[in-house]
Formats: C-alpha cells, structure tokens, sequence
C-alpha cells in the first residue's frame, strides 16, 4: 500500500488525474478502476474517480490483487550464468521489467525466470517468486534469484549489511577531471516531481563510490560500486555531482545520445553462498548497444 499526502502544489486536482501523475506505470483509467472498485481512500474514506485532492489530503492506495494463474511462464531465453540447488544468477537485458505489475504480466524476468528453473523462493509473494533485489527496465545487468526462501533470507541479510559487491558500467556526461570519489548523500521522494527520486534533506541513507575507467569527449565512462542500494541510486547520484547518465530520459541532459534509455550496466555480482558459505563472483560483459555507442565516441588523448 503506498500513502500520499497531498501538496499544496497539488490542491483542485482530480484525483485519477492526481494518482496517474505520481505513481509509475500507471494511466488515469487505471486509477479510475481503483479508484471505483474501493482500493483507494481519502483520509480513510472511498471517494469518487472525480474527486478534487485537498492540501494535506492523506490518499492510501493498494495494489490490485493479481491470482497467480495470471502469472504465467514464459520462454524469453534468460541467460542464466550460473545455477544451483539454492541459488541462480541471470543477465537482464535492457528493456525487460524485473516483475509483473497490475496490467504488466508478461515478457517480464519473473516470467522467464518461472519456465527455466525449477524452484524460485515465496517470500515476496507471487509477483515477485525468488526476486531479492531489483534494477530498472532500461538498465542491463545481474541479479542474485532465491530459489528458496533461507536462500532468500541470507542473501537479503547481506543486502541489509552491505555486503553484496554490487558493480555497474556507467556512461555519465562531462569530463570528470578526478579519478575516484564518494557521493554520500541521502535519497527520497523529490517533493516537486513524485514519480522521481532527489537527494533530500530526510532521504534515506545512500552511498556511492565511484571510479573513471576512460574519458571521451564531453562524456566519461565509470564504474559505480553501490554501498547502498536506493531507488534509481546511481542515476540521482551522478546527476547530484553534475554528471548525469548519458540517455537517461529521466534524469538526464535533454540534448543527450541516441540510446533507448540509460547507459547503466550491472556488471558485476558478489556473495557469500547462504548454503556453501562461499564467496561468489560472477561478471558480465558489456552488452553489444553499449560497445557500439562507446565506439562513436572521441577518446580524450588518443
């Protein structure tokens, strides 16, 4: 269930139109049929798809139930590069949603991830069967998947104490002149657009170290070892110091490449084995989309 306070900014609105607005993924009809079918409330009240949200208006609003006969598995050709009674690690491509979301039940990695293996843990539910942690859509890149759930607990446990190596492939605009830094900043909701997340006064703790692995003409390439693991970490990171992700359709530059998203790639995965008690790397190579946009680039001092 999320809860939404309105602002003042935000007062008269409709509230479909309000709800459409802030949450991702989401339409005005979408919200209309919430919105009728009693899920979101007013100040604890059901209300009218028509109703105007007022200055400090608690709104509460609940994910439609899915059954799990709408989840259905999917052949999609997950590269899954490694594999074990416990535990599996698989290369999302770009462009695919980690999930299933109401009005989203298929092409996703859940899918996949049901018709290639053969157990994924319950914890989260059946929309996110064996899922401990997530990337966005448009950024490509490994994942840990639970195939049970006291693998699900270890691995989250190290989440929670950092200690998941987590490292990521990012082409940023600028040159940065520095070869290594630490962005320590902490992240949140951004008060003036609700569907992005900011670098906040009240944010939650959020931690980036950063190294330049090549610089090119008005862009660099780096590599972003996460400390934390915030919602769109990275991408509000680099923004925050004045090198926003090249494509980033979001939080990005408007005159940016001509790339189908951000140019973020998780390369690099490591844990210690919930079962084995062993410490486990795996890494993946660039995709093909991200070696040929770096080839058109002008190497600084080549």
């Amino acid at each position: 269930m999320q809860e939404i306070k309105v602002s003042a900014e935000e007062n008269g609105l409709r509230i479909d139109r309000f709800l459409a607005e802030i949450i991702p993924n989401t339409s005005r009809s979408d919200m209309q049929g919430r919105i009728k079918a009693g899920i979101v409330l007013v100040n604890g009240i059901e209300v009218k798809p028509n109703y105007k949200v007022k200055t400090d208006d608690l709104v509460e609003v609940q994910e439609r139930e899915l059954v799990e006969s709408d989840i259905v598995p999917e052949d999609l050709n997950l590269n899954i590069i490694y594999e074990d009674a416990h535990v599996a690690v698989v290369e999302k491509p770009k462009g695919m949603v980690v999930h299933p979301a109401a009005g989203h039940t298929s092409g996703t990695l859940v899918n996949g991830l049901m018709h290639q293996l053969d157990n994924l843990s319950g914890i989260n539910g059946e929309l996110r069967p064996g899922i401990v942690h997530r990337i966005d859509k448009d950024t490509s890149g490994l994942l840990m998947v639970a195939k049970d759930d006291v693998t699900h607990r270890g691995l989250v446990d190290q989440l929670v104490d950092k200690s998941v190596t987590r490292k990521y492939t990012a082409l940023v605009h600028g040159e940065i002149p520095h070869d290594k830094g630490t962005i320590e900043a902490p992240i949140g909701r951004n008060p003036k657009e609700r569907q992005a997340m900011a670098v906040v006064d009240k944010g939650k703790e959020a931690v980036t170290h950063f190294n330049v692995l090549d610089r090119y003409e008005g862009f660099t390439l780096v590599e972003c070892i996460l400390e934390t693991g915030r919602t769109h970490q990275i991408r509000v990171h680099m923004k925050y110091i004045g090198y926003p992700l090249a494509g980033d359709p979001k939080y990005g530059q408007r005159k940016t490449l001509d790339t189908d998203g951000q140019m973020l790639h998780a390369g690099t995965i490591g844990f210690i084995h919930p079962a084995t008690e062993e410490y486990m790397e795996f890494d993946s190579m660039l995709p093909d989309a991200f070696e040929d946009v770096l080839a058109e680039l002008k190497p600084i001092n080549s």
